[in-house]
């Protein structure tokens, strides 16, 4: 198996930009959702807010998320999220766990995507490893991905919401996507991962798989139900 695909994104529901390598340390890739979108309530995701999926953002210089186009902290930022999610929507940094979903990395196969026949940026993960069978994900928890020095642990398949029906360049929904999912995966595709141990990686990279007990020290996101 080798990695064949790496992403980071870093605005939250914002589009994510592909990497030729990454270094990830304890808290994921470098760079990933250090920045989010939130109104008065709380964050908006593209759950609700779909146009937020395909403003583009990226890494720019010293590590600075640019959304756009414009450093995320300028109001030509602010107007493009604004946008799509809303005239009391803002941006705001933050690098606290809270800010992953689940865990703070997420990995696809290519023989998943392959089955799933459907553009690999509506599942959003941060890496695709390729040289594996469909199906055989679904048997990877509970496992560590060796890549070189890194290791990264695999927690559980990842349930996954109505972000997959929305297409990433347009914003049109296609609800027979997220369906599939629900009917061919029973409702959970790719992998909720965290990194054991930090290292960098680039594609190409070979990855083996081996057992572990070990466990993530944290669980769970805002999206559910850790407080903001």
């Amino acid at each position: 198996m080798q990695i064949e695909g790496l992403w980071r994104y870093p605005v939250k529901s914002l589009a994510g930009e592909a990497l030729p390598d990454a270094r990830l340390t304890t808290d994921g890739v470098a760079g990933d959702r250090i920045v989010h979108v939130r109104g008065r309530r709380g964050p908006l995701t593209g759950r609700t807010r779909h146009g937020l999926l395909t403003i583009p953002a990226v890494t720019g210089p010293g590590g600075v998320p640019w959304v756009n186009g414009h450093p995320w902290n300028t109001p030509a930022a602010t107007e493009a999220v604004q946008a799509a999610a809303g005239p009391d929507a803002e941006l705001a940094a933050y690098a606290g766990p809270e800010r992953f979903d689940i865990l703070n990395l997420l990995v696809a196969t290519d023989g998943a995507v392959r089955e799933l026949g459907a553009d690999i940026r509506r599942l959003r993960p941060n890496l695709l490893i390729g040289g594996v069978p469909a199906g055989a994900e679904q048997d990877w928890p509970g496992h560590a991905l060796v890549i070189g020095e890194v290791v990264i642990g695999l927690h559980s398949t990842r349930g996954r919401c109505i972000v997959t029906s929305i297409d990433p360049d347009t914003g049109a929904q296609d609800l027979d996507v997220f369906r599939r999912i629900r009917t061919d995966f029973g409702g959970r595709l790719c992998l909720n991962a965290w990194v054991i141990r930090p290292g960098h990686i680039r594609i190409g990279d070979q990855a083996t798989l081996e057992p572990t007990q070990l466990e993530p020290d944290h669980l769970g996101g805002w999206i559910v139900g850790a407080p903001y």
